[in-house]
């Protein structure tokens, strides 16, 4: 008896995680099949790997907020790549403009982002979608900068994965809203 309660009790948890598991799986090959220009399936896979909320999360609604906090802590990450960045002293004068106006963006899109995530919890999603959209325009903005003074940004890379990262919440607030 005691045996037959262990195993449903593991049955029913793997069951759980299994659910938990599909609805990451399902609504990032939803997002990638809707807007594959955006949203890659692998990407937005790892996103939600090793984050223990993600792992419990049952609704696409779940995943919203989840991916919101985790495009907060990128640009939080970003803004402490560019003080770095603006450490070194073989920093050109341009280079330096661009990386300043780059924290800037950084640091106004982690506003946006925690305004977007407050509107979409009180379910505006107008509002959330206006907030997290001026996030999005972040990393285009900042790439921008660079190629207007004919540089190469050293931000290439976390720019694009800023903009991916940011663009699952978007694509996740359509599908919360049909």
């Amino acid at each position: 008896m005691k045996n037959f309660l262990i195993s449903s009790l593991v049955f029913f948890y793997l069951m759980l995680v299994s659910v938990r598991s599909d609805v990451i799986q399902e609504t990032c090959d939803k997002a990638a099949r809707g807007d594959p220009a955006t949203i890659r399936l692998d990407f937005c896979l790892s996103a939600f790997e090793g984050n223990p909320k993600a792992k419990s999360a049952s609704s696409v609604a779940d995943l919203v907020e989840i991916s919101i906090e985790t495009s907060i802590a990128n640009a939080t990450s970003m803004g402490s790549l560019i003080t770095s960045l603006l450490d070194k002293k073989s920093i050109g004068i341009f280079a330096r403009n661009c990386l300043e106006d780059c924290s800037e963006l950084y640091s106004l899109a982690v506003s946006n982002l925690r305004r977007g995530g407050k509107a979409f919890e009180g379910k505006d999603f107008g509002s959330a979608n206006i907030e997290i959209t001026a996030a999005v325009d972040a990393p285009i903005t900042c790439e921008d900068g660079f190629k207007e003074k004919g540089l190469v940004s050293p931000l290439t890379k976390e720019n694009k994965n800023f903009f991916q990262l940011t663009a699952i919440p978007l694509v996740f607030m359509k599908m919360v809203q049909k």
